[in-house]
């Protein structure tokens, strides 16, 4: 029965250019990278995205994440699938242009964190269908926030493709990405 649900979902793909799920995911937004770059949705070489909405130093959701995440874009990689990294934060107050850099590069060297404004991560939020709320402030690493726990696939363009939920082992990830991408094309 398991086998014949995954052939099921598989078989219904959306066609390109429409949602898979019953509800809009994914739209514009314009924020600050770590960088002090200014970046949208879409990523500036055209290449996929696994974005996720977290904090760098989240000990909960984030800690299964972002490391899934660096692992993914490696493993994608070996087969000639360029996918980038990227973090919105969910907390402006602890992830800073100056501050988000490192702990996201302990995940993955080429990831990006995302910040600014709390009305321009708010149009982020809404456009992903993310819900943030503080929770407590832990004397140690500051507010513990509950957020989104999903991971999303998106093109070049930030056009949402898929939903990974970040309790995929690697190679399963990697599997279910990989049906939405292709190989980067040389020259």
């Amino acid at each position: 029965m398991r086998a014949l649900s995954v052939v099921l979902c598989l078989a219904a793909l959306p066609a390109a250019g429409q949602s898979p799920f019953p509800v809009d995911i994914g739209g514009s937004y314009a924020l600050t990278d770590q960088y002090g770059a200014a970046r949208t949705e879409a990523d500036p070489e055209g290449k996929a995205q696994l974005l996720f909405f977290g904090y760098a130093n989240c000990l909960n959701i984030c800690s299964a994440a972002l490391p899934l995440m660096g692992q993914m874009v490696d493993a994608l990689a070996q087969d000639g699938m360029d996918v980038t990294p990227v973090m919105i934060t969910v907390a402006p107050d602890q992830d800073q242009v100056e501050t988000m850099g490192a702990p996201l590069a302990v995940h993955h060297a080429a990831f990006i964190g995302l910040t600014g404004p709390q009305e321009d991560l708010q149009v982020a939020y809404d456009a992903f269908r993310v819900e943030v709320e503080p929770l407590f402030e832990d004397p140690e690493y500051g507010w513990v926030y509950s957020h989104g726990s999903f991971i999303h696939l998106l093109d070049g363009d930030g056009a949402l493709l898929t939903l990974l939920p970040p309790i995929l082992d690697v190679d399963q990830a990697v599997h279910i990405a990989a049906t939405y991408l292709e190989p980067a094309q040389d020259g």
